[in-house]
């Protein structure tokens, strides 16, 4: 089962992507995308390892390449953020001729490989202003990633203000 969470800025994603593998029994992976690049990047991370401490997830730090991960029997996995790995995959020094299939088959990977794989991602692109080409690029890419992410996905939540928000499957909370 894949569970796609999205929203904006400090929503609560990342919270109610934990709860969602609170009562999971097998192993449960916490898959880390952001590069610890400058004082800001190391203060979320601190903030995320902080938030998870004691509820039993094991750490993988993977930047790119998702489709290479080999992942115990019976996992659950977190992915924490498809806006990370995006931006990784996309300006990395050696970038997929298609780096959008390339994500999208990592993700696919990590549906198949475990038992229960929710992916936190952010919305961007929403607020109609013109950007430098490279952001673009990156608005675009990370648009259409989240687009193929929510098709994949069993249900799709946005979480506003703090409440997830049920948008595809499942029942709402």
């Amino acid at each position: 089962m894949m569970i796609l969470i999205t929203g904006g800025s400090k929503c609560g994603k990342s919270g109610f992507a934990e709860s969602l593998l609170q009562a999971h029994t097998g192993p449960k992976i916490y898959l880390a995308t952001m590069q610890p690049y400058g004082a800001e990047a190391d203060i979320a991370i601190s903030r995320h390892r902080k938030q998870r401490e004691g509820k039993g997830f094991q750490t993988l730090e993977q930047y790119t390449d998702l489709h290479t991960i080999e992942l115990p029997a019976h996992s659950a996995v977190l992915l924490e953020c498809i806006g990370n790995l995006t931006a990784n995959e996309l300006f990395r020094e050696k970038p997929a001729d298609d780096c959008v299939s390339h994500i999208i088959r990592g993700l696919r990977h990590l549906h198949d490989t475990s038992d229960l794989f929710v992916a936190v991602t952010n919305q961007v692109g929403s607020d109609g202003i013109a950007y430098a080409t490279g952001t673009a690029l990156y608005i675009a890419a990370i648009g259409a990633v989240n687009q193929s992410a929510a098709r994949l996905a069993d249900q799709v939540y946005e979480c506003v203000y703090g409440i997830p928000v049920l948008c595809k499957g499942g029942k709402p909370c």
